[in-house]
């Protein structure tokens, strides 16, 4: 059975790693920065280095620059964020809040087996060598 938005699975998966990445770089920008909402993590954190991870590695995964190594980084931090934070509270995900870890963990993992991708800099960067 042919997909019937298959003719758009590259653009697809470009949407889907941009917005992922723009979303993480907000949860980093949150925790440094305290914007839009909430309050920036004071001092020498866990949290403070998640918010550093997930401004850095949403950008480039968003980007799609080191895409990769930066979505691989940023899976085994939501894996990590969602043992130690979420996990204690229970084994099901929707009960203990870890949902959004999880599909994080997994979104990443994606990407980070898949690449950058179409329109990404990495993408440029590579039709501009063959110039």
């Amino acid at each position: 059975m042919e997909r019937w938005l298959g003719a758009w699975r590259e653009h697809c998966y470009a949407l889907l790693r941009v917005v992922t990445g723009l979303l993480f770089f907000c949860h980093g920008v949150q925790k440094l920065f305290g914007f839009p909402g909430g309050r920036a993590v004071a001092g020498t954190s866990l949290l403070q280095t998640a918010g550093i991870i997930e401004l850095v590695a949403g950008a480039l995964i968003a980007l799609g620059l080191w895409t990769s190594y930066a979505a691989f980084l940023a899976s085994g931090e939501m894996a990590v964020a969602y043992f130690t934070a979420h996990a204690p509270g229970g084994f099901w995900p929707i009960l203990n809040r870890g949902e959004l870890a999880v599909v994080y963990c997994l979104l990443f993992l994606y990407i980070a087996s898949r690449g950058a991708g179409p329109l990404s800099v990495e993408e440029w960067c590579a039709g501009s060598k063959n110039l």
